[in-house]
Formats: structure tokens, C-alpha cells, sequence
């Protein structure tokens, strides 16, 4: 008798046992599964930091929405992000660590190119998967065959060729270059020299100029002096203001047809809203402006919860040029978990290039390089834009899109000079 009053209060114990233990601290092993870790190097300081602040916030409320809807494979989803400063010298040190200290599952590049190529070598190296973040032709050399991009270009001819049409159709014989001493911007301005060549556009005036360039004063007016038809500008943010105002201030002539092109930071709506009326006319890439012809399932309702998280964090209002691709990369790895139900990159790698993918940006299918298989640069004119007013931008017709014609809202209007008016 006492022996069976042992063994009952034996089993008792651990039954107690085992329901502290799966309320509190621990939890039983069937439980006991660590999160499933994506690294992230991202600009949340310096020159790219408007952007990938941004960015890191649409990354994270898709963290939020898969860990609502229980996670991947049982478990959730924990985002590790560093500030990589806007730097390429500090990306190879944070993913280094990202995968031999914080043993993250998984990689999300940097926001842009030049902070991308550095890692190219170490993603290759180890066979990893890596979803690319708006970087242009980082694995145009590297050729490594786990690598997707989340921007809607492919190569210097998905911007350049929507752009120099533009300029033919409107008479355009000659063209000017004003590109930074950056790798994207060098990369740009190699294949768009190449199309200008192609189709028959004389080169007339052809500047290269350090990053660190704040006066561009005596380029526009060299640019003037020459001109051209067609000013194709390829510049980052900080770049992009400094070469706005001076156009603004010195104007281009009335030879111009189009200006603009591959000036980044133009999307960026605290850059939109100081430019303001400096923006009229201007010919410029984007990926989403909220025009009828770019209306995904899904996509209105992201940038409405997405407008009222940016508030709290203070970063970019809009949100139309990075957050909804960001948003697209947590979509596109959550969709080839669950179909192969497993975090092995070459089977994740497998599935993306086989697959379309469903995302708040539309369909993307990627080509054997990581690249979507039909590109979709959007090039639009800015219209009817007025000082200090951030709700215009969410009108249609503010930003018309000109290319490519399945998602064209508007006719390009030109001279410049007119269409600034």
C-alpha cells in the first residue's frame, strides 16, 4: 500500500512538474524550438539612411504578420538588423557576424549597391541564399546562382531604353551625362552610353564627379553650354538635391527635352516635399507611385498600416519606393519555406527560380541570375507639384507614369523649360 501511494505521488510530482514547466520559464521539447533568424545589414545612418530605415520597417511588420499567422515551419520569425552606416567598408563584417556569432538562418542583402558587392564573394563562397535589396548588377560578375533581387530592374537597358525612347519619340538628337563616381552610377552610365550609341544619340557633354561633390553648380552650367537634348543624370540622394537646386537656379536651356533619369532620392518623400515645385517636369525612375495602373491585391492596405507605423517611427510618410519590395522579400521567403517546408538554401534557391511569386508588387519570376525575368522600371514626369504639401504625392497624377506602356498613365510633356511651368 504505501509503495502504490509512492508511485502515485511520484507520477503526481512530475505531472506538476510538467505544468510549471509548460507555463513558465522552460517549455516542454516538443516546444522548445529556437525562432528561425534572417540577418540584415541595413542603412539606418548616413547618405542611405532615408531608405533603408524605411525599409526595415516594412521588414518588420511582415515579421509581424507571419508570427500572427504562427510563424514558419512552428516557429517564429526573429529579425536581427545592424546599421551598416551607408558603408560597403562595414557590410562583410556584419554578415560575417551575422552568420558566425548570431547563427542566423537566413540573409537579406543591404539596401543598395555599393553596400551589397562586398558580400557577393562571401555568399558564394559559403553557398548561401540571398535576397537582394534594389542593388543593380551585383552578380553580374560574381554569377552566383542563390541570389534574388527584389528591385524591379534588370540590367543598364530596363532604365536607360524606357528613358532614351522618350527622348526619340520627342526629336532627341544629342545627349548630356552627369553620373557620381559610385558603382551603381558607373554601372548606369557604361550601359546607357551603350544604348546612346546604339540607336544613334551624340554624346555632347559627359561629366564623372566625386561623391562627396556639394557644389554642382559650374556642371549645369557646362551642361547648358553644350546643349543637349537629353540630360541623363545618374546620382545618389544627397547628390540628387545638390544637382536639383542648381538646375533650378541655372536652368538648362531650351534645347532640353528631358532631364532626369536615374536620380535616386526622388523617391524619397521628405526630398520630394523640400524640392517641391523644383520637381515639375522632371523625367525620373521609380518603382511604385500610386497611379490606377499599379494597383497589386494588397498593396493599398500595406502602404495604409504602413503610414501609420511610419508616423510613430519617423521615417519616410509615403513608403512607395522600398517598403512594399521589402515587404515582397518576407513574402517570397515565406512562400518557399511553407512549399518545401525547409530552410536548406539550395531547396529555398530551387523553388525561387521555378516559381512565381505572389507579392504586394505583383507577380516576379526570376531569370537564372537572380534578376526578374521581365523587368519594370517605371519612368514618370512629375506634374502640377507645389511647395510644402506631402498629400499631393498621394494623389494620382502628381507623379504620371510615362513607361513602360502596360502601366502608362500619361504623355510625356516636353520642351523642359515648358514643362516645369
Amino acid at each position: 500500500m504505501k509503495a502504490a501511494r509512492r508511485r502515485w505521488l511520484s507520477r503526481a510530482a512530475l505531472f506538476a512538474v510538467a505544468v510549471v514547466v509548460g507555463a513558465g520559464g522552460f517549455v516542454p521539447a516538443a516546444h522548445a524550438q529556437q525562432p528561425i533568424k534572417i540577418g540584415i545589414g541595413i542603412a539606418q545612418t548616413g547618405a542611405l539612411s532615408g531608405g533603408g530605415r524605411a525599409a526595415l520597417l516594412a521588414l518588420r511588420m511582415w515579421v509581424e504578420d507571419v508570427n500572427a499567422r504562427g510563424g514558419l515551419l512552428g516557429r517564429k520569425v526573429e529579425l536581427i538588423a545592424y546599421d551598416d552606416q551607408s558603408s560597403p567598408a562595414t557590410t562583410p563584417g556584419i554578415y560575417t557576424k551575422l552568420l558566425d556569432v548570431d547563427k542566423v538562418d537566413l540573409l537579406i542583402a543591404p539596401y543598395g549597391t555599393v553596400p551589397t558587392a562586398p558580400i557577393m564573394p562571401l555568399v558564394k563562397e559559403r553557398n548561401l541564399l540571398l535576397m537582394g535589396n534594389f542593388s543593380f548588377q551585383v552578380n553580374h560578375k560574381v554569377h552566383h546562382d542563390m541570389y534574388f533581387n527584389n528591385s524591379p530592374w534588370t540590367d543598364a537597358a530596363s532604365w536607360g531604353n524606357e528613358y532614351f525612347k522618350l527622348g526619340q519619340l520627342a526629336g532627341a538628337k544629342t545627349v548630356a551625362f552627369l553620373a557620381a563616381d559610385q558603382e551603381f552610377a558607373q554601372n548606369m552610365l557604361n550601359g546607357a552610353k551603350e544604348i546612346a550609341n546604339r540607336i544613334g544619340l551624340k554624346s555632347v557633354y559627359e561629366q564623372t564627379y566625386p561623391p562627396t561633390t556639394v557644389d554642382f553648380s559650374s556642371m549645369i552650367r557646362a551642361v547648358r553650354a553644350a546643349k543637349p537634348d537629353i540630360v541623363f543624370v545618374l546620382s545618389y540622394p544627397n547628390d540628387t538635391v545638390g544637382i536639383v537646386r542648381a538646375m533650378n537656379e541655372i536652368g538648362v536651356g531650351d534645347s532640353v527635352k528631358l532631364f532626369g533619369g536615374g536620380m535616386v532620392g526622388l523617391q524619397f518623400t521628405p526630398i520630394m516635399e523640400s524640392l517641391g515645385s523644383m520637381l515639375n517636369g522632371i523625367v525620373n525612375y521609380h518603382s511604385y507611385v500610386p497611379e490606377k495602373t499599379m494597383e497589386f491585391p494588397g498593396v493599398k492596405e500595406f502602404l495604409a498600416r504602413y503610414a501609420k507605423q511610419a508616423a510613430e517611427a519617423k521615417v519616410d510618410p509615403l513608403g512607395y519606393y522600398l517598403p512594399p519590395y521589402n515587404y515582397a522579400i518576407g513574402q517570397m521567403l515565406e512562400q518557399a519555406i511553407t512549399a518545401t517546408k525547409s530552410l536548406n538554401h539550395r531547396k529555398l534557391a530551387d523553388y525561387l527560380h521555378t516559381h512565381e511569386m505572389k507579392t504586394i508588387v505583383g507577380p516576379i519570376r526570376f531569370r537564372a541570375d537572380g534578376e526578374w525575368a521581365t523587368s519594370r522600371v517605371l519612368m514618370i514626369q512629375f506634374r502640377g507639384i507645389v511647395d510644402k504639401n506631402v498629400d499631393q504625392f498621394r494623389q494620382p497624377g502628381k507623379q504620371v507614369i510615362l513607361e513602360p506602356a502596360q502601366f502608362k498613365t500619361g504623355e510625356l510633356v516636353e520642351p523642359f523649360e515648358k514643362a516645369r511651368k
